[in-house]
């Protein structure tokens, strides 16, 4: 009996088998019955695991690897690759899911959209042709209510130095995760210019290209581009100032942080028991340590840069900024590096573990929301201290 066989005899239901493709590498044990796969989809992978409810390629043959799903998820076609899905995530056709991203419960992203090392909280949509790739978004109270990510939306994360210390935070974990903040809204054909970090409340409108970041919530802005034409002598092996650069940098990595103690803490009872929502828990942790240290390495990389940016005979008005960036650097490295270390054994504090410990261990997002004030105060008071002890190490 092969593997589709196998699968089919636990109620894996192939609409095509002849034309779909199962690796040696699957386990059959975590493809849940009612599972079903349409034709000419791809699945592999030692870390897959399938929820029940799932349906994969509906609209378009989908190739899906080392991927965790939970209940209900929809991946309606495309490629998705060592990325973790949970409750009712949808995806539309033409997807492109590179490894590192964490999708949580009724986020959605619709057809032809490009990500990496993405992480949406729950309810988060993206419409369509979209590349948003390094950035975390949070925002919303519900499926009616949330952040929104306009159709032809890009996250610029590239710069013309030839660097990616550029990962955005739209809003954040520590109140994110509370579910409880006003939806961001970035209008569609536009983009954000990363490192950014986004208030909540935030709208940005259609068409603009975002550089900068929003501190106070619930504004409505907009800029003009460029006041004047520009037409200037260039070296994209000169940096100019890297603090906000640093700061922002150093923000995302205390938020991520902050999301991996969330899961540690408080979404492990949720999760556990369910030997699919084990995998998806477990494949949510390996998600944010992996981009964990994709940003640790992308920072090692400006300040290696920067340090170069230095030699040249140029003058340049942010050298003094820039040689005590690369004289630090090595401390902040070694502290950050410290920081993430001590992921599995850092002490949560006794009152967030009686909180944890108080919750209902079912419907996560209810009571989660169901949290009194002075409880959810409390929470977000903890995953403070990590954005706030990363982000102290720039000062």
């Amino acid at each position: 009996m092969n593997l589709i066989q196998q699968l089919q005899s636990r109620g894996v239901t192939f609409l095509a088998p002849e034309t779909s493709y199962v690796a040696p590498d699957v386990n059959p044990a975590l493809i849940a019955p009612g599972v079903t796969v349409h034709p000419g989809c791809r699945l592999s992978g030692a870390e897959l695991s399938i929820g029940p409810g799932c349906v994969i390629g509906a609209e378009a043959p989908a190739t899906v690897s080392d991927c965790q799903l939970g209940a209900n998820v929809h991946l309606a076609g495309g490629f998705f690759e060592r990325s973790t899905f949970l409750d009712g995530f949808k995806a539309g056709s033409g997807a492109h899911v590179r490894p590192g991203c964490l999708f949580e419960e009724e986020s959605s992203i619709a057809h032809s959209v490009g990500v990496k090392q993405t992480v949406f909280l729950p309810w988060v949509t993206a419409g369509s042709l979209i590349n948003f790739c390094d950035a975390l978004m949070s925002g919303g109270t519900s499926r009616k209510d949330h952040s929104e990510i306009g159709s032809s939306y890009i996250h610029f994360n590239f710069t013309p130095h030839q660097d990616k210390a550029t990962a955005s935070l739209i809003g954040d974990v520590p109140r994110g995760v509370l579910l409880n903040q006003p939806a961001i809204f970035l209008g569609g054909q536009g983009g954000l210019v990363g490192p950014c970090v986004i208030a909540y409340g935030t709208v940005i409108p259609a068409g603009q290209i975002w550089r900068g970041d929003v501190t106070e919530p619930a504004h409505l802005v907009a800029k003009v581009a460029f006041r004047s034409n520009i037409n200037m002598p260039y070296d994209p092996r000169v940096y100019h100032g890297v603090k906000r650069v640093l700061r922002n940098n150093l923000l995302y990595i205390g938020n991520i942080l902050a999301l991996d103690l969330w899961y540690r803490a408080v979404r492990a009872p949720f999760m556990l028991p369910d030997p699919f929502q084990n995998a998806c828990h477990a494949g949510a942790r390996r998600r944010l340590g992996e981009i964990l240290k994709e940003r640790l390495t992308r920072l090692d990389e400006l300040a290696a840069k920067v340090e170069r940016s230095l030699s040249l005979d140029q003058p340049n008005p942010a050298a003094e900024e820039h040689r005590a960036f690369v004289a630090k650097w090595p401390q902040i490295k070694a502290a950050l590096a410290g920081q993430l270390a001590v992921r599995e054994t850092l002490a949560i504090p006794e009152p967030v573990a009686a909180l944890a410990a108080a919750l209902p261990t079912a419907r996560y997002l209810s009571a989660v929301q169901s949290l009194p004030t002075d409880a959810a105060a409390t929470l977000t008071g903890w995953l403070d201290t990590f954005p706030a002890a990363a982000a102290a190490l720039a000062d």
